[in-house]
């Protein structure tokens, strides 16, 4: 004889079933999704659709005048070269990918305003004629 599951404190009996937690996770990621950006007409500012790019483009930056000077340490100081010679060069590098990429990220981004802004023209167009 099986012995039916009940509550912490004994008193009520619970079908196994009501003790799975529902979840609204599919009404939540269609609401956070990146196509919902599309749909909005809202216009953003130069910064909002710039910022990530400027922040990599800024580090990388400050992450290769750092390992510039870090290699630079290792021509005029005497004590420690070995360790000047093998992280200056790393962190000019990791500097530099990062500099390259935000610098490509921009006409990446451009791009895509200019398609967004010709796909909305051509949806109004098409609502304009089909809606008549």
């Amino acid at each position: 004889m099986e012995i039916s599951p009940r509550s912490p404190d004994g008193s009520e009996k619970f079908p196994q079933s009501k003790e799975l937690v529902t979840s609204n996770t599919g009404s939540t990621l269609c609401t956070s999704s990146r196509s919902e950006s599309m749909w909005t007409s809202a216009s953003r500012s130069k910064w909002d659709i710039y910022h990530k790019p400027v922040i990599v483009v800024s580090v990388g930056a400050a992450i290769f005048l750092f390992g510039t000077v870090i290699t630079s340490l290792s021509c005029f100081l005497t004590n420690n070269t070995k360790v000047y010679k093998m992280c200056g060069p790393a962190f000019l590098s990791l500097g530099l990918m990062l500099l390259v990429c935000g610098l490509v990220w921009i006409p990446i981004i451009r791009k895509k305003q200019k398609q967004r802004q010709k796909s909305q023209f051509l949806q109004s167009l098409k609502s304009f004629f089909f809606n008549r």
